[in-house]
């Protein structure tokens, strides 16, 4: 595939969402081709699936469940959206993919980590990111910048304090695991500050990658 997979990641309230579209926006006035998308989420059906997590009551689901329903969409989504992207030489912008899984549904609610790789690896394989981009930042404080946007999807932001901390525990040690593709970024910094650091870091992958213009 001709063009790169980038990534953020990150527990709830870390400015994913505000610096995927700025990158998106900065990468387009360069006059790359960009596809900015969300996981979960991205392509019609996963969308449908997105509803059914991200809605409703904090025990809706237990973890198992959740990870079998995030698979079946990031398969949807990567079938149909993100490929399709990569092979035209496009760079895919994706806010949050499979780091979120072993995240919430192992690092959070406690799922083995080594049945949740297989899981993956049966809806997608050995796909992954060129670059993964994880924006840090206290759980409380990312809980506060998350309720305060409020919305209908609050089921994540709904479970315990406790949880969030494992969290954020568990993006460290994936980033940990994975230093060449993982990178940690101080999110208590301005956005324009993280903005300004995400751009550099994605530069760099583009040029390493030979993604022109």
């Amino acid at each position: 595939m001709s063009g790169i997979f980038i990534t953020f990641e990150g527990g709830e309230g870390g400015g994913k969402s505000t610096q995927a579209r700025m990158l998106g926006a900065a990468l387009s006035a360069r006059g790359y081709g960009v596809v900015l998308t969300r996981e979960p989420g991205g392509s019609p059906g996963a969308e449908a699936i997105r509803t059914l997590l991200v809605q409703g009551d904090v025990n809706r689901w237990d973890g198992m469940t959740e990870a079998l329903l995030l698979n079946a969409a990031r398969r949807d989504h990567v079938n149909k959206v993100i490929k399709p992207a990569l092979r035209d030489g496009q760079v895919v912008v994706c806010d949050r993919f499979a780091d979120s899984t072993l995240a919430y549904q192992g690092y959070g609610h406690g799922i083995d980590l080594a049945d949740l790789i297989e899981i993956q690896h049966a809806a997608i394989g050995p796909f992954a990111p060129n670059l993964t981009l994880i924006l840090d930042l206290p759980p409380e404080e990312g809980l506060r910048r998350a309720n305060a946007r409020g919305g209908a999807e609050v089921r994540y932001e709904n479970m315990a304090v406790a949880f969030h901390r494992r969290l954020r525990d568990g993006f460290l040690a994936i980033a940990a695991d994975a230093p060449a593709r993982c990178k940690v970024l101080d999110a208590a910094r301005s956005v324009d500050a993280i903005h300004a650091d995400v751009l550099t870091r994605v530069l760099a992958v583009c040029e390493q990658a030979g993604v022109k213009a």
